[in-house]
């Protein structure tokens, strides 16, 4: 039979073993989750880069369309003024 002695430290390497293995298992475990957070975070950093640019295209467009506007208004008039007040068309006088 196993003197006390023996079976203490049979008992404290059993231990150790198996702290060892919790601590791998904890380990894989933390990585696991650092990785899953660092995924959300750079998610998250990417849908606040599309998000800033398409606020930035909707300025470029909502400008873009106000131009537009703008240049057919000028369009408009510089067109009533070559026309010198003429409001019928040439057709009609014949």
């Amino acid at each position: 039979m196993a003197s006390r002695t023996e079976r203490f430290k049979t008992a404290a390497v059993k231990a150790a073993r198996t702290a060892r293995k919790w601590a791998q298992t904890a380990a894989r475990e933390a990585d696991r989750l650092l990785k899953e957070a660092q995924k959300r975070a750079k998610s998250e950093q990417r849908q606040r880069r599309i998000k800033a640019a398409l606020r930035r295209t909707g300025k470029v467009l909502k400008a873009a369309g106000r131009a537009a506007i703008v240049a057919g208004i000028a369009a408009g008039i510089a067109s009533a003024r070559a026309n010198h007040g003429r409001t019928r068309s040439r057709k009609g006088k014949r």
